[in-house]
């Protein structure tokens, strides 16, 4: 995870917040234009996330749950005023992009598909989100209407020529996608936190909740693909995962949603 030194604190800091990190170095880890990641290097090291007003809310909601199961980051503050901004511990460990895992690429395909079948035996009784899967069917058939389309992502076997065709195929298997696992997500190698190999916990959990195991099973193809350059680990993440709890026609079911955004 990069990690740029800044010398100036975000503007609009909640008191408690910039009294808490005002005697800490700083530095910018964001990843995404939707929101900056700010890592706080204090004792074992904070990670400050700012986005628009309402936007973390999800999240520090499921980063609490998941923190609960032991698989993710304490929060320690979350705070809406005009930005929404949430503080929580660093998760012990290195992202699954560190170069030393990305250089054993078969034990880092196994680890990553036998901690995900972990997180899809979770009992979610109690998990806050149970409804991930339709609203994830939702925001796709929202994004077809409104003409976001964009396959340039995924590896060339998950294209799709069209939106429309694209459409197609997700409205033919739609109804096989079920709510039945406690999902991550966005389940991509920088999300994945391991200390020498040993599972650490996840971070970002603004797409997860409770849905079909397949949306977890894509991105873990894809990340895959493109961390390692290659479409070979296919096969041997399914294989690892278990093919018992896989329907391999579902995952270009996934693949026709994730094209919408």
């Amino acid at each position: 995870m990069k990690k740029t030194l800044i010398t100036q604190m975000p503007e609009d800091l909640p008191k408690e917040i910039k009294n808490f990190i005002s005697d800490a170095p700083i530095y910018d880890s964001s990843s995404s234009p939707e929101a900056r990641v700010y890592f706080v290097d204090k004792e074992e090291g904070y990670y400050l996330k700012r986005a628009n007003l309402g936007k973390l809310a999800k999240e520090a909601k499921m980063t609490h749950y998941f923190y609960s199961k032991g698989l993710g980051a304490e929060v320690l503050d979350y705070t809406a005023n005009d930005y929404d901004w949430l503080l929580t511990r660093a998760v012990k460990g290195e992202d699954c992009v560190y170069s030393e895992y990305l250089a054993n690429p078969k034990r880092l395909c196994d680890t990553i598909a036998c901690e995900l079948r972990r997180l899809h035996e979770i009992d979610y009784a109690d998990c806050p989100v149970m409804e991930r899967t339709r609203e994830y069917l939702a925001t796709a058939e929202k994004n077809y209407q409104t003409g976001n389309y964009d396959k340039s992502v995924f590896p060339d076997s998950f294209g799709y020529r069209s939106a429309e065709e694209a459409h197609q195929v997700l409205e033919a298997g739609k109804d096989a996608l079920q709510a039945k696992v406690l999902l991550h997500g966005d389940y991509c190698l920088p999300n994945i936190i391991l200390d020498n190999w040993k599972f650490s916990g996840f971070i970002d959990f603004d797409c997860s909740g409770v849905g079909d195991r397949h949306i977890d099973l894509f991105w873990g193809v894809w990340t895959l693909w493109f961390n390692l350059k290659t479409n070979k680990y296919c096969d041997r993440l399914l294989d690892a995962y278990g093919r018992d709890k896989i329907d391999e026609s579902l995952l270009k079911v996934i693949a026709a949603a994730e094209v919408f955004g």
